[in-house]
């Protein structure tokens, strides 16, 4: 048994989706958030400046004795997780590899798609890993990058023009392209489920990074013999690099549940 907190970071507040997760499936947990809101978006950053940004996010969160960290960025967990868990003694979960097995449990076509931001797409990791994992699937990906700045600005919600414009203009030529199962490789896009669902049609599976990766990393703590004891109430603080005075009110949306608790700003330059 271990009762040290696990950390989870991300660009924004997309991540919350990854931490809705982990609450549902490990209820016993202490939990530290990092979202860099200062620097969000990260999908239109070089790898080296990802890098930069994921390493600092990591140091931050090992300031605290944590004893895993979940990226919850689809950004990160495509261009540095293997360097990350390279320099880290500790357990680093990221969101791609649980994300495809299970796109390939669902699929019944073998035709599976890939949304995420153009750093991920650019990558090429999603499509690497469906194809490591089965060589005779077929991947079709389209990079999305206005739908996190869109999320983190609330315009998300069925009905709201803008973002059902930006995403039929995304989405419909993936309509065409004869696949079952889409993965949303961002931990913002779960907020969009709606909208992507109508899109897409009931033919269409889609399937949350944020909710696998917390399967994931469950199941690296029980290898561990690491999981809290059972009978406790786990905590979350939540942690960002700018404005903290809406984080509530965001969060809120993002977590699906009331929030009465307020988020630290930290300056994120001195990790």
């Amino acid at each position: 048994m271990d009762t040290r907190p696990i950390g989870v970071f991300d660009s924004g507040l997309g991540g919350l989706t990854a931490v809705r997760a982990l609450r549902r499936i490990l209820p016993a947990e202490d939990l530290i958030y990092f979202g860099d809101t200062a620097r969000v978006p990260y999908g239109g950053r070089s790898r080296e400046t990802l890098l930069k940004y994921a390493s600092q996010d990591v140091r931050f969160l090992r300031s605290f004795d944590i004893k895993a960290i979940l990226v919850a960025c689809g950004t990160v967990s495509t261009t540095s997780l293997d360097t990350l868990q390279a320099e880290n003694d500790l357990p680093i979960v990221g969101v791609v590899e649980p994300t495809c097995r299970r796109a390939l449990a669902v699929t019944k076509t073998k035709r599976v798609g890939v949304i995420a931001t153009l750093a991920s797409i650019r990558s090429g990791m999603y499509e690497a890993t469906l194809r490591r994992m089965d060589p005779a699937v077929e991947v079709v990906g389209r990079a999305c990058p206005l739908f996190v700045p869109l999320v983190e600005n609330r315009r998300y919600q069925r009905g709201d023009v803008v973002i059902e414009t930006v995403a039929r203009e995304y989405l419909e030529p993936l309509r065409g392209t004869g696949l079952d199962t889409l993965i949303l490789g961002c931990t913002h896009y779960p907020l969009l489920v709606d909208v992507i669902a109508e899109i897409m049609g009931p033919g269409v599976t889609l399937v949350s990074a944020g909710e696998e990766s917390a399967y994931e990393l469950k199941r690296t703590l029980q290898a561990g013999d690491a999981l809290s004891p059972p009978d406790r109430r786990g905590a979350t603080a939540f942690y960002v690099s700018d404005r903290a005075e809406d984080f509530e009110e965001t969060a809120s949306v993002f977590l699906q549940e009331e929030l009465h608790h307020a988020a630290q700003r930290i300056d994120i330059d001195q990790y």
